[in-house]
């Protein structure tokens, strides 16, 4: 019985090991992980598609390995029925304009703020989950990657406008915060006109 329990003590530590390791590298690419699944969330009620279309510029998100720019837009288009086009833009350090394409849908049209969206043909497509939005000023959009013990958060506040209120920011927030998301490791872009003048060019 003693070396049964040794050998259970050895691959506890052996999961320790394994899931620091991974923990300490997936923790220096930039993502923001949490313990467990992916949360429950509600999303906007009666999600109209129509009024949502149009440019957003993004005005927080949490940190993440694809986007590393500022004065980053998502502009968003009727590609096809049920099928949304998506422009994300970004100005990098290098005073470079990067931009890639894609497309949204709503896997289960009886939710249609729950949309999917693909950037590459061969990769799965990932959720896009409007939380919240007025479609004239703010958006609340959540994202998550569930690896059962672990799920990769990914969040953006989005506006019409350069700024948001405060007010709106604490209530999106807030919202975050209900669901466990690490609301102090929002990042602020830079949507200021000396910096971003080059994007509207």
């Amino acid at each position: 019985m003693p070396g049964r329990q040794k050998g259970c003590g050895e691959n506890m530590n052996a999961f320790q090991v394994i899931s620091l390791t991974l923990l300490s590298v997936l923790a220096a690419s930039a993502q923001v992980i949490m313990p467990g699944r992916c949360p429950q969330t509600g999303v906007q009620e009666d999600f109209d598609t129509a009024r949502y279309l149009g440019k957003w510029l993004e005005i927080q998100r949490l940190p993440h390995t694809f986007q590393r720019g500022e004065c980053c837009t998502a502009t968003y288009s009727l590609q096809s029925p049920g099928v949304v086009g998506v422009l994300n833009s970004e100005l990098l350090s290098d005073g470079t304009i990067s931009s890639i394409n894609g497309s949204a849908t709503a896997k289960d049209p009886s939710e249609p703020a729950k949309l999917q969206v693909s950037f590459f043909e061969n990769a799965p497509p990932a959720p896009y989950w409007v939380l919240s939005t007025d479609y004239e000023n703010y958006s609340l959009v959540y994202s998550c990657t569930d690896l059962g013990v672990l799920h990769f958060d990914f969040a953006w506040i989005l506006s019409r406008e350069p700024t948001l209120s405060e007010e709106t920011l604490g209530e999106l927030h807030g919202i975050l915060s209900s669901m466990g998301v690490s609301v102090h490791k929002l990042l602020t872009t830079d949507q200021s006109e000396a910096t971003c003048s080059s994007m509207s060019l």
